[in-house]
């Protein structure tokens, strides 16, 4: 499926957000929305691994197949786990596998210039991703102060003249993210980055509320997910154990 975003930067505000599964891609896709991510992130929300550097390329091309098969009009962006693009030919090796599993397009990390230049030569479109790097940082923190700014602003400028459709940006003060919107041609997505970019994303199961112990600040949630699924569990144990369920109404007869 192609990826339609030309003529949108500075005329419309893009959304997208992550999906691991065939029944939450589906979901998503009946929204009518612009992108989903297959993120990395699933190490954490999905798979219960401490970080994303857990994640295996097999991992990621398992649960692209499965949303592909829910989102039947969103594009759907794949993320290269970290160890699957160390080299360019690798990664123009592992990019299309993404596309097999029914991405129309893969993320990668960090201004990785050749590696970019290697994808995009290919027609496999790359999604840039700036700013706090989950896939190397050792602590989840705001980035891109001071002169660490300069260098994230001047990495943005060369995957953008590298051919990335678009740069997600986490993390960043927003004026930084103003700054880079302002000067690439590629769509900006920002997580924790302010409201100046040309999109947003967030993690679907962080919106849902399906953690309560995780709040960061950039993360609002417009659902309680967890209380709702705990009552319904609580109610299902009880009503069993009391004998009120299975009723009549859910019962077969003769």
């Amino acid at each position: 499926m192609a990826i339609m975003l030309e003529g949108l930067k500075g005329n419309k505000k893009l959304v997208m957000l992550t999906a691991y599964d065939y029944q939450v891609a589906r979901l998503l896709d009946e929204e009518g929305l612009d992108m989903i991510l297959v993120g990395d992130s699933l190490g954490m929300v999905v798979l219960g691994y401490e970080s994303t550097k857990q994640v295996s390329i097999e991992e990621m091309l398992h649960h692209t197949r499965a949303v592909a098969r829910g989102a039947k009009r969103t594009p759907i962006i794949g993320d290269m786990p970290i160890g699957s693009y160390a080299t360019p030919k690798l990664a123009l090796r592992n990019a299309r596998k993404f596309i097999e599993a029914g991405a129309a397009g893969v993320k990668v990390e960090g201004c990785v210039a050749d590696t970019i230049e290697e994808l995009v030569s290919n027609d496999i479109p790359v999604m840039g991703h700036l700013g706090l790097l989950p896939q190397t940082a050792e602590k989840y923190k705001l980035v891109g102060k001071g002169s660490d700014a300069e260098r994230i602003f001047e990495d943005a400028q060369t995957i953008d003249k590298g051919g990335v459709f678009s740069i997600v940006l986490e993390c960043i003060p927003d004026q930084l993210a103003k700054k880079i919107t302002e000067n690439v041609r590629s769509i900006t997505i920002g997580i924790g980055a302010g409201k100046y970019c040309d999109g947003q994303v967030l993690v679907v199961n962080d919106m849902l509320g399906m953690d309560e112990r995780f709040n960061p600040k950039y993360v609002k949630k417009y659902a309680d997910l967890s209380k709702v699924i705990k009552k319904a569990v609580s109610d299902f144990k009880e009503e069993v154990k009391s004998g009120k369920f299975p009723d009549d109404a859910h019962s077969f007869h003769s």
